[in-house]
């Protein structure tokens, strides 16, 4: 009966292609590269010392007490050393707060700050769009 109980309560853990974390902060960028898909892994891959020097900015202004850093980089991909860590991504107007989870390795940091927003649409708009017709 406490077996049963002991299992419930445990939490679930965290995965990546059958790694946890731990595991995977503990791989090099190349060797992460090779859990990943065609298209990351060959933008890793062929970028993979870009993708080193800034786990290493990160790393370092993050350990000089900032609580994020700011960046350009859309085209960079998620790394497990970047998990936890909170990133601010240009869009091309502000910069957007990211906080990389698991759930994003793989993946692009642009995909995160979306650069179109949805255009909101009012009643006066349309009734100032009708006298200017006339």
């Amino acid at each position: 009966m406490t077996e049963k109980i002991d299992m419930q309560t445990k939490k679930k853990e965290l995965v990546f292609k059958g790694k946890t974390v731990g595991e995977l902060q503990a791989l090099d960028v190349r060797e992460f590269a090779k859990l990943l898909r065609s298209r990351p892994r060959r933008t890793v891959l062929r970028n993979f010392q870009e993708h080193e020097n800034f786990v290493k900015r990160v790393q370092d202004k993050l350990s000089k007490g900032k609580k994020s850093v700011k960046t350009h980089k859309r085209a960079m991909v998620v790394v497990p050393e970047l998990i936890g860590s909170r990133i601010q991504v240009y869009n091309g107007r502000d910069f957007i707060p990211v906080d990389i989870t698991i759930e994003m390795l793989g993946h692009k940091f642009g995909e995160f700050a979306p650069t179109r927003t949805k255009t909101k649409h009012s009643k006066d708009d349309k009734k100032k769009a009708r006298i200017i017709k006339k």
